[in-house]
């Protein structure tokens, strides 16, 4: 089982019209509603691929009970720690003229109990977990000390434990020794001081992080694929070109697949071509970790991964 803990999860609404465009007004001609979140999306993936994941993270209010639901329907399995406000709502916006866009609700504050809440929440299924990863943003005006404590339970258990996260988290995550982290360019480039955006500086990335005593990371391009380096080897994968209809949760999908194929006791290489096929897969319709075995594995027929 692949614990996925979403501290700050959202109800996704999907809005999907013909064009965009700022200051006209708009008729969707479908709207999704998931449980959303990009531990979410992650476990979505993982279940997708058919492995066993469990969802945790805060939830509470109407919004709360209404994603509860959506992922029970889809057949996620969770424990969520519940919590007296209410659950936020992200709207995205998919059109045939652009890439999506997204507005994310920050979330609300989760006080000090809470967090102590969901420290023993975790602890009470950890040992039952063979991975386990932290996904996505984190409520507003939380202390170091709420993260401190959560990561410290993950990293004492043993088991190995992947972070997906950007800002001020990301530099806090990077300051535990033994972690392992997935990021995109951006993110890291933003944490580590400089520009990543291709892959010599993605390479010049990971070194550093390899210095800083990470066990292994990640960092992702886009279309120019995912590298990996571990303490015992490196390796790039590029997909294939694809038809995109979305990006929205093919970071997630990402580590979805990554972590599947780890569950399954594949190699470090393997797992990154099976991390990048989901990726793929991800863009090829609307919705977060949401993709076909079909797609996957014919996308996964396509990749090469190399050392470097």
């Amino acid at each position: 089982m692949i614990l996925c803990i979403t501290p700050n999860p959202a109800i996704d609404r999907t809005l999907i019209v013909p064009t965009l465009a700022l200051g006209n007004i708009h008729r969707a001609e479908r709207v999704i509603a998931a449980a959303g979140g990009k531990g979410l999306n992650v476990a979505r993936a993982i279940l997708t691929l058919g492995g066993t994941p469990l969802c945790m993270g805060f939830i509470g209010g109407h919004n709360g009970r209404l994603l509860a639901d959506l992922a029970q329907k889809e057949g996620i399995n969770s424990s969520w720690t519940w919590i007296n406000s209410e659950t936020r709502t992200c709207t995205i916006l998919v059109s045939q003229n652009s890439d999506a866009t997204l507005i994310n609700e920050p979330g609300t504050s989760v006080s000090k109990s809470d967090w102590a809440r969901l420290q023993v929440d975790v602890s009470n299924h950890i040992a039952s977990a063979s991975l386990a990863c932290i996904c996505g943003s984190l409520p507003p005006n939380y202390a170091g000390d709420d993260l401190h404590g959560l990561l410290e339970i993950l990293i004492n258990s043993g088991r190995q434990v992947w972070a997906d996260t950007s800002g001020v988290a990301l530099k806090t995550i990077l300051t535990y020794p033994g972690i392992c982290v997935k990021v995109n360019g951006d993110e890291i480039g933003k944490s580590i001081g400089f520009d990543v955006n291709d892959v010599p500086s993605a390479k010049r990335a990971l070194m550093v992080l390899l210095e800083q005593g990470i066990t292994a990371s990640i960092v992702t391009l886009g279309v120019g694929g995912a590298l990996l380096a571990t303490q015992v080897g490196r390796w790039h994968a590029q997909p294939p070109r694809v038809r995109v209809v979305s990006t929205v949760g093919s970071g997630d999908s990402f580590l979805g697949g990554f972590l599947n194929a780890l569950d399954k006791d594949m190699g470090w290489s393997e797992a990154l071509r099976e991390a990048v096929a989901a990726g793929t897969a991800n863009v090829l319709s609307v919705g977060g970790g949401k993709f076909t075995l079909h797609e996957f594995e014919d996308i996964r027929k396509q990749i090469q991964v190399e050392a470097w």
